[in-house]
């Protein structure tokens, strides 16, 4: 069995977890469906909000194992998913019927700094969930516009709608490779389409040098049974209140799904 090589958080006291996130959301509930405007959920800590999604996102893989034999999980890289990743590994689900796809995917190759693949094989993909089904994004092309067919290909095995996502937020607004303003933005965000774009971002803090990108599209995950946006830190928030309020999308492109009533996306911010 693959090990995990993140560390998992020590679990807090039960009694104490369950009131912290009472008092944080006024009922303990998280919500389940879109509604007009944004809703945010506040956790007393990042491990609260880890225990609690991933008793969530493990009951909606289990159902789907039991409904259609077989589960599909979206993920994004990033440090604020890593503690809910180290407490979904350690649950005991049939993982052999889990596929698990990155949302998207810098043009680096596995094993090189930045690879999105390398990360949640190390964090999620090991000690119980070892054996689940990993679809990367990555192929051996020189640039991702090459490299679409090959995984619309990969794709076409993975049973659809997911049955959960795990989307990130940077500061700038964007989310899976959505970048403000880049190219191929267009591309990404239609309502219909491909299940992936290329994307040529412009260059910032928030890119780093590593511009070429591929991204599943809005296409591929605003049909998504539950999309769990998650935040941390309070710059993070302060972009969520901005993105939530009306605006540009191509500005702030999650827009295209915090504005869309009909997307399922659930916002989890930990301070």
């Amino acid at each position: 069995m693959q090990k995990c090589t993140g560390i998992r958080q020590e679990p807090t006291d039960p009694l104490n977890q369950l009131f912290s996130l009472h008092e944080r959301t006024g009922s303990g509930s998280m919500p389940s469906a879109p509604s007009s405007s944004p809703s945010l959920t506040e956790y007393e800590s990042a491990l609260d909000m880890a225990q609690s999604l991933a008793k969530r996102i493990t009951g909606h893989l289990s159902q789907a194992i039991a409904e259609r034999g077989e589960a599909s999980l979206a993920v994004s890289g990033g440090s604020t998913p890593r503690g809910l990743y180290a407490e979904l590994a350690q649950v005991a689900i049939d993982w052999s019927r889990v596929f698990i796809v990155l949302v998207d995917e810098r043009w680096v190759n596995p094993n090189e700094e930045g690879s999105n693949e390398t990360f949640v094989r190390q964090s999620l993909i090991c000690d119980q969930a070892a054996g689940a089904r990993f679809v990367g994004l990555k192929t051996a092309d020189p640039a991702p516009t090459q490299g679409l067919q090959e995984v619309e290909n990969r794709l076409a095995s993975v049973p659809y709608p997911f049955d959960a996502v795990i989307l990130g937020m940077g500061e700038d607004g964007h989310t899976a490779s959505w970048f403000p303003y880049a190219q191929g933005l267009k591309e990404a965000t239609a309502t219909h389409g491909t299940k992936v774009a290329a994307i040529e971002a412009i260059q910032s803090k928030v890119t780093g040098p590593l511009t070429q990108r591929i991204t599943l599209t809005r296409s591929a995950l605003s049909s998504a049974r539950e999309i769990y946006l998650l935040l941390a830190g309070e710059d993070k928030k302060r972009a969520w209140n901005e993105a939530a309020r009306p605006g540009p999308a191509e500005e702030m492109p999650i827009r295209f799904l915090l504005g869309d009533p009909n997307s399922p996306i659930q916002t989890h911010y930990v301070p």
